[in-house]
């Protein structure tokens, strides 16, 4: 019975796209050629048809919520290349009927069995709210603190070089329960290593030299000396002997740099490295879309998404933990209001976790000039991305948490 159910609003919502799909070219068809009004009709059958299953047919699934938007791109790109594909290969004309009706039934599932994953994903373990750059300014670790001491912030990265981070790190001891902090590598400006002249400073550059065995082989010492100097700058500022480690612009996950951090694992107690294995959220506009594509946001995820899969398991041999999960590259400088909280909700875990697995959603905040105090000309790349009043959102978001 619940396969007949099932079947039964399967047919009644295809009926009704059907429909939709008549009434448009009807009326269309006085308008313009039959060419344009056809894909202009399908058009208007796969919205209801998205609509449709999402709320009545997958209803269990999706809990009366939309599919993600990309089900209805890759339904629409999906049938309109079948069916100008079929009439070119001559086939017959049950598989030209039922090819897309299979095809459909098949994209619908699909969605449905992701829409109810990321459900469970929401009813399980939530994720850890972490902040980067504690020490880079005054502005961006008042906002910090401010999230610590209220209870909403589960985790900060040190930058050790950064012009307040011995005063961050007073403030921070002083907090009643202060979360773990973890050592915010830098590489790509700060470093202020004399004897480094020649260390690539953008993570293009760092990438492009992972690339070449003569530049590794070349920058490898200077890399090393650079992280023994932060590790050793952490530890006089912390106390802390064994270290979490992130990296400033994810640096730490570029091939060259994650070597140098797992030759010294051992020697130097590191413990836990983050990685940015970040699931696409549900529920996005267009307009979040094209703002991730605008900022860069999509393409670093892309390539961070390769090489967080290259480092876990890399991670795992070296007895190194990681999180699970993590949300905060696809809208990177932009973490606040929809963006975040669809972000938010997709990091959840399915299942329990020990800490030290689990998610990671992170954030950028500051205060109104939070550059205040910054040592502009050291950190060059970050002066324009805390003048934003990004950073003033991202707060404002993590303190509705």
């Amino acid at each position: 019975m619940p396969l007949l159910n099932r079947l039964l609003r399967y047919g009644l919502v295809g009926g009704a796209a059907a429909a939709v799909h008549i009434i448009v070219l009807l009326l269309l068809g006085p308008w313009m050629s039959l060419s344009l009004a056809n894909p202009i009709a399908f058009l208007a059958a796969s919205m209801a048809g998205y609509l449709g299953h999402a709320l009545l047919t997958f209803r269990e699934e999706t809990g009366g919520r939309q599919f993600a938007r990309r089900w209805l791109l890759l339904q629409y790109a999906v049938n309109l290349s079948v069916c100008a594909l079929l009439p070119l290969l001559q086939a017959p004309t049950l598989v030209l009927v039922f090819t897309p009706t299979l095809l459909n039934a098949v994209i619908w599932s699909r969605a449905a069995r992701f829409s109810a994953k990321a459900r469970e994903h929401q009813n399980g373990q939530p994720p850890l709210l972490h902040a980067d750059d504690l020490g880079l300014a005054e502005g961006v670790d008042a906002a910090i603190l401010n999230l610590a001491q209220s209870g909403r912030l589960q985790g900060a990265s040190l930058l050790v070089n950064g012009p307040s981070a011995t005063a961050a790190v007073e403030a921070w001891r002083d907090l009643a329960d202060p979360p773990p902090l973890s050592l915010h590598v830098c590489l790509t400006e700060g470093h202020g290593l004399p004897d480094s002249p020649d260390l690539p400073t953008g993570f293009g550059r760092l990438l492009l030299a992972s690339l070449l065995p003569w530049q590794r082989q070349r920058i490898a010492p200077q890399l090393r000396a650079v992280l023994l100097q932060q590790i050793s700058r952490y530890r006089q500022l912390t106390g802390l002997q064994h270290i979490r480690l992130d990296g400033h612009q994810h640096i730490h996950l570029v091939p060259l740099v994650l070597d140098a951090v797992l030759d010294l694992s051992r020697s130097e107690s590191i413990t836990w490295v983050r990685t940015t294995r970040e699931s696409l959220p549900e529920g996005l506009s267009l307009r979040l879309w094209w703002r991730s594509l605008q900022t860069g946001g999509l393409i670093k995820w892309l390539v961070l998404q390769l090489l967080s899969g290259l480092a876990v398991p890399r991670l795992h041999r070296a007895g190194l933990q990681t999180n699970r999960r993590f949300a905060g590259v696809l809208f990177s400088g932009s973490m606040f209001g929809t963006a975040f909280r669809r972000s938010w909700e997709t990091a959840y875990n399915s299942i329990a976790v020990d800490r030290a697995s689990q998610s990671v959603v992170l954030i950028h905040p500051g205060l109104p000039n939070a550059v205040s105090g910054m040592n502009q000309k050291a950190f060059q790349q970050s002066v324009a991305f805390f003048n934003s009043t990004n950073r003033q959102k991202e707060w404002a978001s993590a303190q509705k948490l």
